[in-house]
């Protein structure tokens, strides 16, 4: 009986075991690994003194890669001979660098790798990892922080350089064009930095959006910020900086003729105060018009054509008198082309206007008619804008009305004499319910005049308020969207916006965005307080 028992037993434990072989599974492998790699030795070692080797290795306690290493990678001070780093592009448990230049005397040098070193497997970065070494007795140790911000857009742009220069007897201010910083950080993608190992001494920072990447300033196209005053360490640690794109000294580019009666006038700068004077033998009967061209760096001259091969301008602009020759070789001359400025919807707050390619030289009121849905003319004044391309019709709109625009054959004249053809078009304005209304008041303003500006999603202005001494205003008629506001400190009066220069130390003017998107729906009013501070 007992060894019936035990083979009953021994045959059910055998069962169990061959079932439980038979059953297919998935491995689990483990927890993910959510840990960065690990630096474990440097030769020469990190924080090394007296420092002459021309090669490092770096050793890891994994399998690493480096990622987006050119973008990441800020070598302080900078080399002249950037050094070679391998491996890239494969996985290793080390990184190579071999120095080309040669180094400075008694300086600590920082290779910061920002966040390019992650492990093989699950790409964990280690974060702001960095090598540091000195070819003198010490490392030095202090150190720069702060923020930077752009003065005109809400959101500053990434990769930013901050640099540094040594305030010595032979430093001056055009250092930033031809030389490179004595230190120099990133921000990478986020709007702090920290420059580090730095030693005793009277600075200039500044901070670029170094297009070129070559540490130095280019005004063409690098934005610039800068603290007022030298820095002196270890007294000033924390630095706050502010970039704005320079507005050019004015300088007048080639000319060339697009076509037959018009000649663009190509130019970096502010072109306000440019006249441009044919001084050419010309025709009695000879007319000309000055454009300047909103989205262009150029000024159109158009003028009636003659017969020439080439003409003589004398172009001024403040102290600036440059004599110009143009040689003319096109036979074609622009067609006149008629449209209208707005399609769909006309807001209340709008102006529809007739738009041309070629400037307007005359205009017959007589020969335009606007007509309301119970098609009784409307009355109705003109306006030619500066770009003599625009010619705006006022009138009284009323909500939830259709309006009726036809212009007859000859009521436009442009400068070389053509005319219109017979348009006719129409526009409707909505019911006041499918409006809003925004009430912005100011608090704590620092000076006057302000700018309110008004924004859409994407930065462009939709409504503008000037004011000297108001703090509330209000916004009607407004199409139900996500809106934007920010105030201008206009501290030169001139109503627009001034950018900064670097070598005057002129600061741009102060603007302020308000740090709420304001969503307008259709029939809301929103009421919203604005504190400057």
């Amino acid at each position: 009986m007992k060894l019936r028992l035990l083979y009953s037993l021994f045959l059910l434990t055998f069962l169990l075991l061959l079932n439980s072989c038979a059953r297919r599974g998935r491995p689990t492998g483990g927890e993910k690994d959510v840990t960065a790699p690990i630096m474990i030795t440097a030769e020469p070692h990190h924080e090394s003194v007296k420092f002459n080797s021309e090669k490092i290795r770096l050793n890891f306690n994994e399998y690493i890669k480096l990622k987006d290493l050119n973008k990441q990678l800020v070598i302080s001070p900078p080399m002249e001979n950037q050094p070679t780093i391998t491996p890239v592009g494969t996985a290793s448990k080390f990184i190579n660098i071999k120095i080309l230049d040669t180094l400075k005397e008694n300086t600590t040098y920082t290779f910061n790798f920002g966040n390019s070193v992650e492990d093989n497997n699950e790409s964990n970065p280690l974060e702001r990892f960095k090598y540091v070494f000195s070819t003198g007795d010490y490392i030095d140790s202090l150190k720069v922080y702060g923020t930077v911000a752009d003065a005109y857009n809400q959101k500053a742009d990434e990769n930013i350089s901050i640099m540094l220069y040594e305030v010595t007897e032979d430093y001056t201010d055009s250092i930033i064009f031809k030389e490179r910083p004595n230190y120099v950080a990133n921000t990478l993608d986020s709007i702090g930095y920290e420059l580090t190992n730095l030693k005793e001494g009277k600075y200039l920072i500044v901070a670029l959006n170094d297009y070129a990447n070559n540490y130095t300033y280019d005004p063409k196209q690098d934005k610039i910020g800068f603290h007022s005053d030298f820095i002196t360490l270890p007294n000033d640690s924390i630095v706050d900086i502010t970039l704005f794109k320079e507005e050019l000294p004015f300088k007048l580019m080639r000319a060339s003729e697009v076509n037959k009666g018009h000649i663009y006038f190509g130019y970096e700068g502010d072109p306000r105060d440019l006249k441009i004077d044919l001084i050419s033998d010309k025709p009695k009967d000879f007319k000309s018009t000055l454009v300047f061209e909103s989205d262009k760096d150029s000024v159109s001259y158009w003028f009636t054509p003659f017969e020439a091969d080439s003409l003589q301008f004398q172009v001024t602009h403040n102290e600036l008198k440059q004599d110009v020759v143009v040689k003319l070789r096109s036979k074609e001359i622009d067609s006149l082309i008629v449209d209208r400025s707005i399609r769909g919807n006309l807001n209340l707050q709008d102006t529809i206007a007739i738009v041309t390619n070629i400037p307007i030289q005359n205009v017959d009121k007589s020969k335009i008619t606007i007509l309301d849905k119970d098609s009784v003319e409307v009355k109705f004044t003109t306006y030619l804008d500066t770009s003599k391309k625009n010619l705006k019709l006022n009138f009284d709109k009323k909500y939830d009305h259709q309006y009726k625009f036809n212009l007859l054959p000859n009521a436009i004249e442009d400068i070389f004499g053509n005319v219109n053809d017979t348009l006719n078009f129409g526009t409707t304005t909505k019911h006041p319910d499918d409006y809003g209304v925004i009430n912005i008041s100011l608090q704590n303003i620092e000076s006057y005049p302000i700018i309110l500006e008004l924004l859409d999603k994407d930065y462009k202005v939709v409504r503008t308020a000037y004011s000297t001494n108001e703090v509330s205003f209000k916004f009607e008629n407004l199409d139900p969207q996500n809106y934007i506001a920010r105030v201008i400190y206009d501290s030169n009066k001139n109503r627009k916006w001034d950018s900064g220069d670097f070598l005057s130390r002129k600061k741009p003017e102060k603007i302020i965005y308000y740090n709420v998107v304001m969503e307008l729906r259709v029939n809301w009013e929103l009421n919203e307080s604005f504190n400057l501070k």
